[in-house]
């Protein structure tokens, strides 16, 4: 579809969203979140790894709340490019940094069916990876039990609907929406 189409498909979803959650209380959540983390994380000299392109915003946001120090690298995986259902993973970018040994803590969106994280998490296993944790902003209550459950650090929960904001996009956009919101029920 074209960019045009993609746009103006993305401002009539937009239009018909419900809020599940407004900017502040998604706020208040990436503080409970990197509450936990330092708790649990901040003697560990943790590497930080921000999933492309999801991952940004919250592990931006979330980052800048974490006192303590940690190094930070991306990686670059995606199942979904552009579309609103998942196919294989496909690799763009491994982590730059020497994953072995390290504590990591992965940072992304959403957990949703979890595949893409177990693939992440599998892949720096085999890297060497002493321990890893994982914080998502938003957790999908699905009603069948996914591949990866729960994630080690949550903040916030949403139902069994396609959302976006915060990093999570529909069909590419709208991931810069301040809130996170869901897709209108047809």
């Amino acid at each position: 579809m074209k960019p045009d189409k993609l746009r103006e498909q993305a401002e009539k979803v937009l239009s018909g969203a419900e809020l599940l959650y407004t900017a502040q209380q998604v706020e208040a959540a990436l503080d409970r979140l990197a509450q936990d983390i330092k708790h649990r994380l901040g003697a560990e000299n943790p590497l930080v790894i921000c999933p492309m392109i999801g991952g940004l915003v919250v592990c931006g946001q979330l980052i800048t709340r974490l006192d303590f120090p940690l190094e930070l690298d991306y990686i670059h995986a995606t199942r979904y490019r552009g579309e609103t259902t998942g196919a294989d993973l496909h690799w763009l970018r491994q982590p730059q940094q020497n994953v072995a040994g390290r504590t990591l803590l992965i940072v992304d969106d959403i957990l949703d069916q979890g595949i893409t994280l177990l693939e992440i998490m599998q892949a720096c296993r085999h890297a060497g990876a002493h321990s890893m944790y994982t914080a998502v902003l938003v957790e999908k209550q699905l009603s069948r039990p996914p591949p990866l459950q729960h994630a080690d650090f949550t903040g916030l929960t949403v139902p069994d609907r396609y959302v976006f904001g915060y990093g999570m996009d529909y069909r590419g956009y709208l991931r810069n929406c301040a809130g996170i919101y869901a897709v209108a029920e047809s």
